[in-house]
């Protein structure tokens, strides 16, 4: 029995405001509640939304909000589930990007989401252990996650290429270990989606709906106020972001910042770095960041506005053209995947896709560990190998305590969420403006 849809709400509203850690920690904290702890969906077809997420471009957390949110409340559950997913950290980096632009001070800002993003090391740490003793049944799925995980943390292996790769070994599975690749679910037979069911009038209503929303703005944008204007090219930058980001954020993090700066001049880079910094620690995708360069763009180009408005608006812009295709995606896409769950072959190798996912969240969970623990993080490349190297005299000794310090709250004591994410939080603000 789904819940009612004012619960929900409250449930995405409580997600969207405690959505730290990049996609590891979102997509944990989204395992933890609608899985563990409401019991909303179960295992296998959270994995298998899971699965569909990983390979479309863009936030794949925010896409797994949209299509959880559909599963149970259809077409107005997915619009608010992945816009409660983002809202939250959108506001929070315009007021950030405000403060910014006004004072130049952020220091009690960066202490708050400090506590709360060292915090965030032990949803990472649980959402691995939990998700990985479930997908993981046989040591076959071990050495298929074990081998996804190799391949990208060591080798920089494009996610693509691990997700086919996972995939054979399940088509193969299905044929030489079908009690491994093919397990028979509890909730087969049923079908509670409340949803449309992807017919070719759903379709085109969909299309038509994406064309209206994210493709009719920028045209109009660029016809009325002509390339070079600072609205339109935020409008085609982050437009064309949108259907390249695949693999995450990490992806493209560096294009944009190199485009952002060099290319537009929309902020230097020592503001760049603040807005990845802000992003990293704020709720919400890391792709938020847009949120920040398209205020500082537009703020510093007014033309005729107030600068202020001019940011705001420069900020909504870019959320705007990034995030509407996001939700085409998964109402294009989810009915069809979900039908894809009966099929024996096609399950089996979304088997093998999900232990490679499990590798996958390792990586990131490994990588935002490090980043978060370590000041100073390069690269170490040799015979094939490309890895993170953090220097260890930049380890951050609070980030270290504050990390071990939610940890044992919570898998030790048990202690809730929000209250984990509070008292980091207040240590954090302490810990950058006071000592």
């Amino acid at each position: 029995m789904p819940p009612s849809f004012s619960d929900a709400f409250l449930v995405w509203l409580r997600i969207g405001l405690a959505s730290f850690g990049g996609p590891a920690g979102q997509i944990a904290l989204m395992h933890r509640v609608l899985v563990e702890e409401r019991k909303w969906i179960d295992e296998s077809r959270f994995l298998h939304a899971l699965n569909y997420c990983m390979l479309l471009p863009g936030p794949e957390a925010q896409q797994l909000a949209t299509y959880a949110g559909w599963l149970l409340h259809g077409t107005r559950g997915g619009l608010v589930a992945g816009m409660l997913f983002v809202l939250p950290g959108f506001l929070l980096m315009v007021f950030i990007a405000a403060v910014y632009v006004s004072f130049g001070e952020l220091d009690w800002v960066r202490g708050l989401l400090f506590g709360m993003q060292a915090a965030t090391l032990a949803i990472v740490v649980e959402a691995v252990i939990r998700i990985g003793r479930k997908a993981l049944r046989h040591r076959l799925l071990w050495g298929i996650a074990a081998a996804s995980f190799v391949a990208i943390f060591a080798f920089g292996v494009p996610f693509p290429a691990v997700v086919l790769g996972a995939g054979l070994a399940g088509f193969a599975g299905a044929r030489w270990r079908p009690e491994v690749f093919v397990p028979v679910r509890p909730d087969d037979g049923a079908d509670p989606l409340p949803g449309p069911r992807g017919g070719a009038g759903w379709t085109l209503r969909v299309l038509l709906g994406g064309v209206a929303l994210w493709g009719v703005p920028v045209l109009l944008l660029v016809a009325v106020l002509g390339t070079g204007h600072v609205f339109a090219d935020e409008a085609v930058f982050f437009s064309k972001m949108a259907v390249v980001t695949f693999g995450g954020a990490y992806a493209v993090l560096a294009y944009m910042t190199q485009q952002a700066v060099e290319r537009y001049g929309w902020l230097g880079p020592t503001e760049m770095v603040q807005g990845l910094a802000l992003a990293e620690t704020t709720p919400g995708p890391l792709i938020l960041v847009i949120t920040f360069v398209g205020f500082l763009g537009a703020h510093g180009d007014p033309g005729g506005l107030d600068p202020l408005l001019s940011g705001l608006l420069g900020a909504t812009l870019s959320t705007w053209v990034t995030f509407v295709p996001c939700f085409l995606w998964i109402f294009l896409g989810a009915p069809h995947i979900e039908r894809l769950r009966s099929q024996r072959l096609l399950s089996a190798a979304l088997t093998g896709i999900t232990a490679a996912v499990v590798g996958v969240i390792l990586n990131l969970s490994l990588w935002f560990a490090i980043h978060v623990l370590f000041a100073d993080v390069g690269r170490w490349q040799a015979a094939g190998l490309d890895l993170p190297w953090p220097r260890p005299t930049s380890l951050d000794p609070a980030a270290l305590a504050l990390g071990a310090f939610a940890l044992l709250a919570m898998l030790r004591f048990h202690v809730g969420l929000l209250k984990t994410l509070a008292a980091c939080a207040v240590m954090g603000l302490l810990l950058k403006t006071v000592f």
